[in-house]
């Protein structure tokens, strides 16, 4: 039998992106348990972690 390679060969590079994205999450949910300025907070992480994590793949 032939051996093939596995289908990704290109993995993408390690990024801390997807950290900042669970902490913006996770200041969302605690927003809701104590202020929304903490959720706002996370949000706004969130929104620019997941734009930072996707402009990143995107250019691989």
């Amino acid at each position: 039998m032939e051996k093939e390679k596995a289908k990704p060969e290109h993995l993408p590079q390690p990024t801390y992106w997807p950290f900042f994205l669970a902490l913006g999450l996770m200041f969302c949910g605690w927003g809701l348990l104590t202020t929304w300025l903490i959720s706002v907070a996370g949000l706004i992480v969130f929104i620019i972690s997941l734009t930072g994590w996707i402009n990143i793949l995107r250019h691989e």
